[in-house]
């Protein structure tokens, strides 16, 4: 373990040098706390990494989202919980598109690592640079939106848009989750894990400890209309457009891409350290792209036609109406 520009220093040394910097930090940075760490490879450790991604089956699979029109946003008299950068609701229209039924895991994000000959991630901290084996399935983190941005494009995807997300998360009829109006629970989602004493926000030396994630094949209960894993909990996700709370108020009601330009970019779903008030479909927010973080991972999307879908993608019926499906 090093820090860039630095000598070579030992975890522990390294934990309580950085706890000691997040102390001091504001509210506006406590997220930016990883940027500078590095893992290195062993030798042993690249061939190790190299064995898993030909011998170990990732769960990258691609379903398609119809083309058609969807609620987005949130109405007060509805969701009592509802952010200012969520309203107004309103109809929005999207091409087809396919997205990923689960987040980018650590097994796939490794495939991308040894191709681009990039380090390890952070806590990649076993056997010269590997992650444990049960943590093959768990989502990415600690990847800059350029990382996740670099990733998609690897993959011959892309990230979705913000509108793209909203839709394969919450279907066309605008239930505040993914499986109807419920609030979320333990049984559905993974959130509101927190410290020893607080939340993960008031013990920041946290970060810097592998967090309480689950693999992204987890909560069956608690799919999307269009078949997605884990829209809300586990881990939030970045997605293409840049982040301006008020964007709603002014954007297009087809094929929305979000600002052209900003200073943060948008993430949705909300993490395993969130709470009820954030674990809604709608809830939108944004952080500086190159935040690293151990709650922030992402999915990878891709423009098609309806009649050519890629291989290993799921065709899904029009979201079910939410009269029916909660009879």
């Amino acid at each position: 373990m090093r820090r860039t520009g630095a000598s070579t220093r030992g975890w522990i040394g390294l934990t309580l040098t950085i706890v000691g910097v997040l102390a001091g930090m504001s509210n506006t940075a406590w997220g930016l706390d990883t940027q500078d760490i590095t893992v290195d490879w062993t030798e042993a450790g690249k061939k190790l990494a190299a064995e898993r991604v030909t011998n170990w089956k990732t769960k990258a699979e691609m379903v398609m989202v119809p083309a058609g029109e969807f609620l987005m946003g949130s109405d007060k008299k509805t969701d009592r919980l509802a952010y200012r950068s969520e309203i107004p609701q309103r109809r929005v229209y999207l091409d087809a598109f396919e997205i990923g039924r689960y987040e980018v895991t650590a097994l796939e994000y490794l495939k991308f690592v040894l191709a681009t000959k990039r380090s390890p991630q952070l806590d990649w901290r076993y056997d010269g640079g590997n992650f444990q084996e049960s943590m093959a399935h768990h989502p990415i983190m600690h990847v800059s939106w350029y990382d996740a941005d670099a990733y998609c494009k690897w993959a011959n995807q892309r990230l979705p848009t913000e509108a793209e997300w909203e839709k394969a998360a919450r279907g066309a009829d605008g239930r505040l989750f993914p499986w109807g109006r419920e609030y979320a629970g333990p049984t559905r989602a993974n959130f509101g894990r927190t410290g020893l004493s607080g939340p993960v926000r008031d013990r920041p030396e946290r970060l810097l400890l592998y967090p309480p994630i689950i693999s992204v094949d987890k909560y069956e209960n608690a799919v999307s209309p269009y078949g997605l894993y884990q829209t809300i909990g586990n881990v939030a996700e970045w997605v293409s457009d840049w982040y301006d709370q008020d964007y709603y108020k002014a954007a297009p009601d087809r094929n929305p891409q979000g600002p052209g330009t900003g200073t943060q970019k948008a993430f949705r779903g909300g993490g395993w350290m969130d709470s009820t008030t954030t674990m809604r479909v709608a809830m939108r927010n944004g952080t500086d792209p190159n935040t690293k973080i151990n709650w922030l991972g992402f999915r990878c999307a891709k423009s098609v036609t309806e009649e050519q879908p890629s291989v290993k993608t799921s065709r899904v019926q029009h979201a079910t109406p939410l009269v029916e499906s909660e009879r």
